[in-house]
């Protein structure tokens, strides 16, 4: 099944940009938004799979416009795109409802996995904001204390490295699809939807550390 797009940036030259590069990387893209309002009423319209949000829009900025789409939709998917990793933003996505994170500087492959990804609930963040968005969010909130197996704090210890599935898979000499359950079976014991929120959870409860 294609994946539907809305891409809400508003720089006309970037959206078309990225519009034809996730056509050809085979995403449907349904609409395009201008603005942080715009973004909130063609989601809510067009209801696509998947939201690659600017953070820095007029009306009100994308993080506002996640919260929004987020209270209304949850299985709408939102990744985050701006051009700094800003420690407070990022803290302030998370916890209006994205589920990734992404800097203007990554290629457009990484865009793409990373849409894919949130489809499949195995999203991930740009390499390069990931120690800074879980340091920041220590202080979420999270839910009762939950014991989880040696292994799977290993697994999850690498997530929070910014060590991708297949990584994962490689640096412990495992499947990907044994890394896969692992994280089914930790989502299921941290009360998280996504590798994201597991994360989050695990270093808010000292499970996984920060090197």
């Amino acid at each position: 099944m294609t994946i539907r797009l809305l891409l809400a940036d508003d720089h006309r030259m970037l959206r078309e940009t990225m519009k034809r590069s996730m056509i050809d990387e085979g995403f449907d893209v349904i609409a395009e938004a201008a603005d942080g309002l715009e973004a909130v009423t063609l989601t809510l319209e067009h209801r696509p799979d998947v939201v690659l949000m600017d953070v820095t829009m007029p009306e009100f900025d994308g993080v506002e416009a996640t919260r929004r789409i987020h209270e209304a939709d949850e299985s709408i998917r939102i990744i985050m795109l701006t051009m700094h990793a800003d420690e407070d933003v990022i803290t302030a996505a998370i916890r209006a409802g994205a589920v990734g994170y992404l800097v203007k500087d990554c290629t457009f492959e990484e865009v793409a996995a990373t849409v894919r990804a949130a489809v499949s609930g195995d999203t991930d963040v740009s390499a390069n904001v990931a120690a800074t968005m879980l340091a920041e969010a220590k202080d979420l909130a999270g839910g009762d204390d939950a014991v989880i197996s040696r292994r799977e704090i290993e697994v999850l210890q690498h997530i929070a490295d910014g060590c991708s599935t297949p990584e994962v898979a490689e640096k412990l000499f495992i499947s990907q699809k044994t890394v896969k359950n692992h994280l089914a079976s930790i989502y299921a014991k941290l009360d998280a939807r996504d590798r994201t929120q597991a994360v989050l959870q695990a270093v808010r409860m000292g499970i996984v550390r920060l090197y």
